[in-house]
């Protein structure tokens, strides 16, 4: 797989994950430590994508 990609990907992840969030937050039985390790992953995909895109 390429860089660019993988790049591509890794957005279309943190883009899926990062609606997942917002719904996640407006939905009253979702947890506030699944909330907070969903916002974990999406920081640590905005972190990859950072890296590679350098």
């Amino acid at each position: 797989m390429s860089v660019t990609a993988h790049l591509q990907e890794l957005r279309r992840k943190h883009q899926v994950l990062s609606e997942e969030v917002e719904q996640a937050q407006r939905s009253p039985g979702v947890s506030d430590l699944t909330i907070a390790e969903m916002k974990k992953q999406k920081l640590k995909l905005k972190e990859e994508i950072s890296r590679l895109a350098t």
